[in-house]
Order: C-alpha cells, then sequence, then structure tokens
C-alpha cells in the first residue's frame, strides 16, 4: 500500500496530482524536483502500477516484492537499487529483529519500498522536509539520508547489545549464575542475535564503499550525485565502527561461551572428585567389615575381648586420615 507520496521542488514539498504518471510527468517537467514514493509491504498487484509508471527492472522488482535480501546495490539501465536493513533490538526478550527497505532511484523519482519494522523511512522524511538545503539535492539526498539514519541506528544497537552482554558475563561469572542449567542457552542465544545483527551490517560495506568512490569503486554510480560521495564516506566510517563493534561482540561472547563451559567442566571434575573421595571414605569400613563378617566371637584373632572397640577405632582413624588428605587436596 501507499503510505506517502510527495513532489519536492527545490527542497520544498509541493501537492501534485493524484495520478502517478501526472505526478512524474509534473517532476520531470520542472527542474530540480523530483517524485518520492512511499510503499509497505505491497502486493504484486500493487506494485504493478508502479513498476509500469516508472519502468522499474523485473528483477529489482521480485526482490522488493518476494524481501529476504542482503544488503546490496544494482544498477539498472533506467534506475539504481538499493537494499538496507534496519534493525530493531528489544533488551527484554534480548532480540534483534531486521527489516528491510528497498530504493530505487531515477531521473526524478524515488521509490521507496519497506518490509517488516524498524525502517527510518517517517523519520527521514520529516527531517528532509525541514531541511530545504539538503532536499536540493534530490533523489541522492533520499538515498544518503535513509543510509545515515540506518547505520546511526546501528551504532545505538551496537551500544545496547555491549551493555546486555557485561551484564549477562557478570551474571555468568557470579557465584550463582554461572551454574544455572540456562545459562549456556542463554549465551547461545544472544550469539544467535549478534549474528543476525551482522547479517545486516556487513553486506552493507560493500554498496556503501561504491557509493563513497573509495578503494576499487572510483566510477561513478548512476543516479547518484558524485558530489555526494564525502558524505557517502562519512556513512561509510560509520559502518566500520559498527562492525568492529560487530566482531568484538561476537568474540566476546564466543570467550564468555567457553569459559562458561571451562567452569561447568572443572565444577563437574569437582564433583567427581569429591564424590571418589567419599567412596574412598566409604571403602574403608567396608573393607574391614567385609574381612572380618559378623560370625566371630570378641573379633579379631578371634577371641580378644577388646577387638571390637579397637576395630571401630581403627576405622574412625583411617576415616579422619582421609578425610583430611581430601579436604588438604581440594578434594571435599
Amino acid at each position: 500500500m501507499i503510505v506517502d507520496c510527495g513532489i519536492y521542488q527545490n527542497g520544498l514539498r509541493t501537492e501534485g496530482p493524484a495520478d502517478l504518471s501526472e505526478a512524474l510527468a509534473e517532476a520531470r517537467a520542472v527542474g530540480d524536483s523530483f517524485l518520492w514514493i512511499g510503499l509497505h509491504e505491497p502486493t504484486a498487484a500493487e506494485f504493478d502500477r508502479v513498476t509500469e509508471e516508472f519502468g522499474l527492472h523485473p528483477l529489482a522488482v521480485e526482490d522488493a516484492l518476494k524481501a529476504h535480501q542482503r544488503p546490496k546495490l544494482d544498477v539498472y539501465d533506467d534506475s539504481l537499487f538499493a537494499v538496507l536493513k534496519p534493525v530493531v533490538y528489544e533488551p527484554e526478550s534480548d532480540r534483534v529483529y531486521s527489516g528491510e527497505l528497498m530504493l530505487f532511484l531515477g531521473e526524478s523519482f524515488v521509490v521507496s519500498v519497506r518490509h517488516g519494522e524498524g525502517s527510518p523511512l517517517a523519520a527521514v522524511r520529516k527531517r528532509l522536509e525541514a531541511d530545504p538545503e539538503l532536499l536540493r539535492h534530490g533523489p541522492t539526498s533520499v538515498l544518503y539520508s535513509v543510509a545515515d539514519a540506518t547505520v546511526d541506528h546501528y551504532l545505538d544497537v551496537a551500544a545496547e547489545l555491549q551493555t546486555d552482554l557485561e551484564v549477562l558475563e557478570a551474571e555468568v561469572f557470579s557465584p550463582e549464575g554461572g551454574h544455572s542449567r540456562n545459562t549456556a542457552s542463554r549465551i547461545y542465544t544472544f550469539k544467535r542475535q549478534i549474528l543476525e545483527f551482522r547479517r545486516a551490517t556487513i553486506p552493507l560495506t560493500m554498496p556503501l564503499t561504491r557509493l563513497a568512490g573509495t578503494g576499487q569503486f572510483l566510477t561513478a554510480v548512476p543516479f547518484v550525485d558524485e558530489t555526494a560521495r564525502p558524505f557517502f564516506r562519512d556513512v561509510t566510517d560509520h559502518l566500520m565502527r559498527v562492525n568492529e563493534s560487530v566482531d568484538s561482540l561476537d568474540r566476546l561472547v564466543s570467550d564468555i561461551l567457553s569459559a562458561h563451559l571451562a567452569q561447568m567442566s572443572v565444577r563437574q571434575n569437582d564433583d567427581m572428585r569429591k564424590i571418589s573421595a567419599w567412596a574412598a571414605m566409604a571403602a574403608v569400613p567396608t573393607m574391614i567389615a567385609g574381612v572380618y563378617g559378623m560370625n566371630f566371637d570378641h573379633m579379631p584373632e578371634l577371641h580378644w575381648i577388646w577387638s571390637y572397640p579397637t576395630v571401630i577405632l581403627a576405622m574412625v582413624t583411617l576415616e579422619v586420615v582421609l578425610y583430611r588428605q581430601f579436604k588438604r587436596r581440594g578434594w571435599l
């Protein structure tokens, strides 16, 4: 469904025709104007008219309808197709949710398609409409602002994940939390959320590098103003910080999981030592009682009247000696 549609001329929004074809024609007829139409999870039937009016490539249209795409940048004859993945983090459930945001840029038009939650489009449009100077740069300003808002939110999510991971780390290494049965499951779940976050941030590096015109991507990108390259470089720098944070989080949560498993292994070894120690202590009186049984008078040898208290004293003495030895070695 269409959620917003507007014509922007010299950085200011103007009221245009309701018909898409007429609105696009008006935007192209007037200099420094473009049409921006926003859609949310459109059906194939709803998108057919947009495809026909703007001449969008069928492969890009298929990606926009099906979603589940990696961040990327594709250039076609009549348009530029960009995919970004905004993310939302819910600290209460320790879950990272990713949406999808597709942008079609062409001659005097921008078509944005949103899937899922977490899209910054509403805030970006509002901020752009309040900044006519930036909006005068046309469709490029929309692509830059959306990318900038998306990456800036990545930084916020990375900071929230770092805070929650520090809390989880403190719980894991606390005397009580380290022995919880659900600790390993919580750590693994947290690692899965970082992986979901990584799927949104890492693939975006190449498209932004291409827009910034750095490294091997020195050729101008069609439908993007070359003067915007420094701004895309700034967004790329922010994304590099995000990726470094994601790598750090991933390594840290792996280290926490390894430390927790080692901690559990040590605890199990301690338990086995304690069990072995108590078994050894129980074996001493069992052995003595097994040798002599209870079938003789005044045991041992065989009619000594003080044999019973002597054997009891010997068992107690051996138990005390074993207990002290095991205690000294830390087995008990």
